[in-house]
């Protein structure tokens, strides 16, 4: 795919990406959006958020049919409310990636995503601090590791997240379980194999569009696999360095509409 063809699919990461800084996306990317998809694009939202967020994440992307929730993990068709992919992580191997870490760096606080249902609850170790205003609620280790997870999130207060980000890639083997950084001030641990290429590859198998027909956006290192399978990868100006090199182009940041205004010129290519 060319760098001025217009692709079969486009995929977005939500969040630093087609998401401005202030949570907000603007009323001229949702019209591109909808020109993109008018014109015959499939177009599909792709997140690390879990399905707990599936109402907020369409509404970002309110003209994709498909959601790429939880890293790649959890695949939802929102037209028929079908769930096409549902990969969990067995608790006890959740708590050996912890061991893992804990055993290179020392005690961390632990937050576990468990549940499916639009707004279903957080649990975590009770200084865990979550920044964010969703359902959250403190636990202990022996009932969050109880059952099957989509993934946890782990923090080393005393680190830089950068390096605990390396560390705990160094000592978790993908055996175990795939670790990865959305930017926030935590590493995810994911099921292995779980990436949002992975995710994008169901939606792109049931609409029989490979790999090479897909233009990819994306701002962290969590988008890295998705960028390098697509047959085009797009970082925004904002990514992180390991995003800006895999991809092969650079579009304007997020607070400057950049998934917009680079699927704009394409459409005006196309016209």
């Amino acid at each position: 795919m060319g760098p001025d063809v217009l692709p079969r699919l486009v995929a977005t990461d939500l969040d630093g990406t087609l998401i401005r800084s202030d949570g907000t996306v603007s009323a001229y990317t949702h019209d591109v959006l909808r020109r993109v998809r008018d014109a015959g694009v499939e177009v599909v939202g792709v997140t690390g958020r879990g399905p707990r967020l599936r109402t907020l994440s369409a509404a970002a992307v309110d003209v994709s049919r498909y959601l790429v929730c939880a890293q790649g993990g959890f695949v939802l068709d929102l037209e028929t409310g079908g769930v096409l992919r549902a990969t969990r992580i067995a608790g006890p191997v959740a708590a050996q990636a912890v061991e893992l870490i804990e055993a290179q760096v020392g005690p961390v606080l632990v937050t576990v995503e468990a549940g499916e249902a639009d707004a279903a609850p957080l649990h975590g170790d009770p200084a865990f601090a979550w920044p964010y205003p969703d359902p959250w609620e403190p636990a202990d280790r022996a009932s969050m590791f109880a059952g099957e997870l989509l993934k946890l999130f782990v923090r080393a207060p005393a680190m830089d997240v950068e390096e605990f980000f390396a560390v705990a890639r160094s000592v978790v083997p993908p055996s175990v379980g795939e670790v990865t950084y959305a930017g926030q001030g935590f590493v995810e641990i994911c099921p292995t194999g779980v990436t949002k290429a992975a995710g994008l590859a169901v939606v792109c198998d049931v609409l029989g569009v490979p790999a090479a027909d897909v233009l990819a956006f994306g701002d962290m290192p969590n988008d890295v696999p998705m960028l390098s399978w697509a047959g085009r990868g797009v970082a925004v100006a904002n990514a992180h360095p390991s995003l800006k090199a895999v991809a092969e182009e650079v579009a304007r940041s997020n607070d400057d509409d950049g998934v917009a205004v680079y699927l704009e010129a394409l459409l005006a290519d196309e016209g």
